[in-house]
């Protein structure tokens, strides 16, 4: 789980998905890289088993899946944000 939360733009998505599930549009904007490489970062953390998605028309909205996940990246925001 560490090894994942080491990259930067990893560890942008996922602080934005402690506050509720987003779509891949939303965590695009926030994070300073392309659709298709944030896309790629969350097919990566979805297989990794951390994240979770449904598919709503055409949006695809995506949540944390490892509960304690969140109280790791809750300890990282409180010391580092």
């Amino acid at each position: 789980m560490l090894k994942l939360l080491s990259h930067p733009e990893r560890l942008r998505i996922l602080m934005e998905l402690v506050d509720g599930e987003k779509c891949v549009g939303d965590l695009t904007n926030c994070c300073e890289s392309s659709q298709s490489q944030t896309s790629q970062f969350l097919m990566r953390l979805k297989l990794e088993g951390l994240l979770e998605h449904r598919r709503e028309g055409r949006l695809v909205y995506y949540r944390i899946a490892d509960l304690r996940i969140v109280s790791v990246l809750q300890a990282l925001r409180r010391c580092f944000c």
